[in-house]
């Protein structure tokens, strides 16, 4: 069972829609014209060296310093070394992104986002650099997202996804997801892996932090068999019943509680912070 800290609460109503990202962003709309590859080379230079040289450095300093984050089984990646494939993580942390492209490097790494990921004026250019796939917000623009998709898997990449969409920060179960995220590896043949996130005390130099360090441990890759339906249904509760396997064994801290609204007790106007949060 999860060791857990005194901290803030959040009352939750829906495992899967609630989202305590803490964002406010008007959402940019995501259609047929969206710009998701640029053939130019001076763009596809500067993607390059901006993923290389400047995001990679500073996504392993963060993540180590900051977020003290450890991989467990990351050798399982190698067998896929050669090619495409899918990641599946757990969505745990504003900074969770990080994640695969460390646990995949040297491979490139595009990660599958809601349309808020390319909404924000200033920063449209800089995620779609760093490899951002903004989910559309139009079925005009399915095809080309499709498109996409197989082409990045056909160029070896790594295809980064967080089943459950949305951010409960430090959470430390798993929530249900649907298999409509598995759709592209089954139709593509992929083999996936999955990615679980927990939380570990920080011991050592960074003992006296209060948020705990990231554990991933990583699975070894999956592969599906049958009919699409068949495929994604497999690949779906090969990836779920993983994580729920890792989030519950070891060492997983609850930095924050979760709990439901209808079992709020007399919760005192703080900790209510996270529900009446959610209900704006």
């Amino acid at each position: 069972m999860p060791r857990e800290k005194k901290r803030r609460t959040i009352y939750y109503k829906n495992l899967l829609e609630d989202d305590f990202a803490g964002m406010a962003i008007r959402r940019a709309e995501v259609g047929a014209d969206f710009p998701y590859i640029r053939e130019s080379w001076i763009w596809r230079t500067c993607s390059w060296l901006l993923y290389y040289l400047i995001a990679i450095p500073i996504v392993f300093c963060v993540s180590k310093v900051y977020l003290g984050i450890r991989f467990e089984n990351r050798k399982a990646l190698r067998a896929l070394s050669s090619g495409g494939y899918f990641l599946y993580c757990n969505h745990t942390h504003w900074l969770d992104v990080f994640i695969a492209p460390l646990a995949a490097f040297p491979k490139r790494v595009y990660t599958v986002a809601g349309a808020d990921a390319v909404s924000i004026r200033g920063l449209r250019h800089l995620v779609m650099l760093l490899g951002c796939l903004p989910i559309p917000t139009k079925l005009t623009a399915l095809p080309r997202y499709r498109e996409v998709i197989r082409r990045r898997f056909t160029e070896g990449g790594c295809i980064a996804v967080f089943p459950e969409a949305h951010i409960w920060p430090y959470y430390t179960g798993i929530r249900p997801f649907r298999d409509a995220s598995f759709t592209y590896p089954a139709q593509l043949d992929a083999p996936v892996a999955a990615a679980t996130v927990t939380y570990r005390r920080r011991r050592g130099l960074f003992r006296f932090c209060r948020k705990p360090g990231m554990t991933v441990q990583i699975s070894a890759p999956i592969c599906g068999a049958g009919g699409l339906r068949g495929k994604k249904a497999f690949l779906r509760d090969q990836v779920y019943a993983y994580m729920c396997k890792t989030a519950s064994e070891g060492e997983n801290i609850a930095y924050i509680r979760y709990i439901p609204w209808w079992e709020d007790n007399g919760a005192d106007t703080k900790s209510m912070s996270g529900k009446e949060e959610h209900r704006k």
